[in-house]
């Protein structure tokens, strides 16, 4: 084979890159794990956002912060799981400007996932430390609100981040698309998009994980009077509280090795394989998650998978 069988445009010798050399562990994650994650992540949160966007009784502000989370984890799905294959398998045939538009939307995405979670966080930690004045400080017009923001700092730090590598960008080969952003760069955006939300989400789960403690001692020490109304309130909140704690932590456990190798530099090409599918199986797990600790997840997928949606009055249902 000759050296211009390895190049992605052999007529273009000069300013070619070569195609990607995959070994077969790598092989094994990109052709056959990878499809498979993707395919789960687009079906699964899909069904989310059906879910609590077609029943009313899912109208509730907690649930529109799981329907932001779930069309993050969607896109990822649909847009970052395949774009990563393609660039590690194969050449970049789609031009300078696709790859632009292609790193602006994952700089996107990953920035509105790491803002959900900060918001869900924010979220629990009002249900929990404050139950009384939980529906006066969260309403759905100010969730709507905050998740409007999210997304639109998302879009626009997003834009000053690629604007700040585009004149690196042009310096790449045909043939392949990686933007490259100086060092500092890098270790602000860590602090930004990780460091600081993690630390945001940390403190207010340790804040949230006190008080569930003591009011589950609460609720076992009156777990015999009579009045069973709040104290039934109040292991419904402990129970959701336990849910979306369990999704932040796998969240931060998904996340840290994505963030981890983009200080380490240069690691080899099946670690950061194994990275990459363990940043897409997190988005992947959400939905898994709600099927496991949410009945009226369950319940919501067999209306969809037997088309009851589809009837007159459906979005009336009680699934709750």
């Amino acid at each position: 084979m000759s050296d211009n069988d390895e190049l992605c445009f052999p007529q273009q010798f000069n300013i070619s890159c070569k195609k990607p050399r995959v070994s077969w562990v790598s092989v094994l994650f990109l052709q056959f794990l990878l499809p498979i994650i993707s395919v789960l992540t687009v079906v699964l949160n899909l069904l989310v956002i059906i879910s609590i966007s077609h029943f009313r009784q899912l109208h509730r502000a907690n649930n529109f912060l799981l329907l932001s989370l779930a069309v993050a984890d969607f896109l990822i799905g649909l847009v970052f799981i395949p774009g990563e294959m393609l660039k590690l398998t194969t050449c970049w045939f789609f031009g300078d400007h696709m790859c632009l538009l292609y790193s602006y939307i994952l700089v996107v995405i990953i920035c509105s996932s790491v803002g959900n979670i900060v918001l869900i966080s924010v979220d629990r930690y009002v249900a929990i430390c404050y139950p009384l004045q939980y529906h006066r400080r969260i309403t759905i017009t100010k969730i709507r609100i905050c998740i409007s923001l999210c997304w639109l700092y998302s879009a626009f730090y997003s834009i000053t981040f690629v604007k700040d590598g585009l004149s690196l960008f042009a310096t790449s080969c045909q043939g392949e698309c990686v933007f490259f952003i100086t060092y500092s760069a890098i270790v602000i955006d860590l602090f930004i998009t990780f460091f600081a939300p993690i630390s945001i989400i940390i403190f207010l789960y340790i804040r949230v994980f006190l008080v569930v403690v003591f009011q589950a001692r609460a609720i076992r020490s009156h777990s015999t009077a009579p009045q069973q109304g709040p104290v039934t309130a109040r292991k419904s909140e402990l129970k959701a509280a336990r849910t979306i704690g369990f999704i932040v932590l796998v969240f931060v456990i998904c996340f840290c090795p994505y963030y981890g190798i983009s200080l380490a530099g240069y690691v080899s090409q099946n670690v950061s394989i194994t990275v990459l599918c363990i940043f897409c199986i997190n988005s992947c797990l959400n939905p898994i998650i709600y099927a496991m600790f949410y009945p009226w997840f369950r319940k919501a997928i067999k209306h969809i998978v037997t088309f009851n949606i589809l009837q007159p009055g459906s979005s009336k249902a009680n699934i709750l």
